[in-house]
């Protein structure tokens, strides 16, 4: 309910076909796989954990999905040596991480997300970003929460 409550947002302000999507904490890549199938043209899923990048890369092999391009490494350290621009950045922390500021932080920083894009974060509901500066608003789904971040006007990128 959750995911394609998310997809139904998407799908009103994107298209897919047209994006650069940004996965973070990757996990099996099921967010990933929603995108491509949905025919975005580049798709990095990023996570540390060396068996969830080989089922990325097994699964997206076996579903023809040439536009997800998996990356073994810790997200912050990711971040902070990474700078190319996406529309979507989904990141999907466990959700006992105490230091998700740091991933919203990085992103903006670093003007990782493309003046129309989006940064989106899953996370449980004991979490409140609604006095962070980029925050633009939250839509719960039973026990997910997906917290929306966006660039607020021109000059702030």
């Amino acid at each position: 309910m959750a995911k394609e409550g998310l997809f139904n947002i998407l799908n009103n302000r994107y298209y897919f076909d047209e994006i650069r999507v940004l996965d973070l904490f990757s996990g099996t890549g099921n967010i990933a796989y929603e995108f491509a199938s949905r025919g975005s043209e580049e798709i990095f899923c990023v996570d540390k954990n060396h068996n969830c990048i080989r089922f990325i890369q097994q699964t997206a092999q076996e579903l023809n999905f040439d536009a997800i391009l998996t990356i073994q490494a810790d997200v912050f350290e990711f971040l902070g040596q990474h700078n190319r621009e996406h529309d979507i950045i989904f990141a999907d922390p466990p959700y006992e991480l105490t230091n998700l500021n740091e991933v919203i932080a990085s992103v903006f920083d670093k003007k990782l997300l493309s003046q129309e894009g989006v940064l989106i974060l899953e996370h449980s509901k004991m979490k409140d970003f609604s006095k962070h500066s980029f925050f633009k608003n939250t839509r719960r789904y039973g026990n997910v929460n997906f917290s929306f971040f966006e660039w607020m006007n021109n000059d702030d990128k």
